[in-house]
């Protein structure tokens, strides 16, 4: 049996797409920040002009699982990073959104396998957000080891669930859609 776990090397090969959401921009901005640091540090060049990350700008929080899943049904990325704020009112309305953008970030890695990392702050006040985007921490960074992890994992499961197939002469995929008549043993 083996054991896999992402790593935090290598990561030249890696590309990531950063969905960022406009409203409350003083705290996605800043998420944005600590991430583009962490990417930076962990040898990953954060320039939108280079060729190992793209930056969408959606709205709000809410388009931006619907932005996710389209990059991720591309398969260009290795992971992708949503990042928002959802900051709670005096209405429901921040339950209704804070839901549906939580339900639709899994829901986009699920149905296409990409890693989609959940970078949302819910938070109760502007000053929880702040706090969270950089006053006290920035969980930009987190969000981006996050996907640089996930998106190494990825690599070793894929490589690694592909290997015993193909000495048998088989794809993954063809012995994915018929799992009765190829047996790997």
């Amino acid at each position: 049996m083996a054991v896999f776990e992402g790593t935090f090397t290598q990561t030249e090969p890696l590309k990531f797409a950063l969905v960022i959401g406009r409203f409350n921009d003083l705290v996605t901005v800043k998420l944005l920040e600590g991430c583009q640091d962490c990417l930076k540090r962990h040898g990953i060049n954060p320039d939108p002009q280079g060729n190992q990350v793209d930056y969408i700008w959606v709205p709000g929080s809410f388009e931006v699982p619907t932005v996710a899943r389209q990059l991720a049904l591309s398969h260009r990325y290795d992971a992708i990073i949503c990042l928002g704020a959802v900051i709670k009112g005096q209405t429901p309305h921040f339950d209704y959104v804070s839901a549906e953008v939580a339900k639709g970030i899994a829901a986009a890695s699920f149905q296409t396998g990409v890693p989609v990392i959940f970078g949302i702050l819910t938070t109760d006040t502007m000053q929880q957000a702040l706090e969270r985007a950089g006053i006290k921490s920035n969980h930009g960074w987190d969000y981006a080891m996050n996907a640089i992890e996930m998106a190494s994992l990825m690599r070793q499961l894929r490589s690694n669930l592909a290997e015993p197939y193909a000495r048998h002469g088989q794809s993954l995929a063809a012995s994915l859609q018929n799992p009765m008549e190829s047996e790997v043993v």
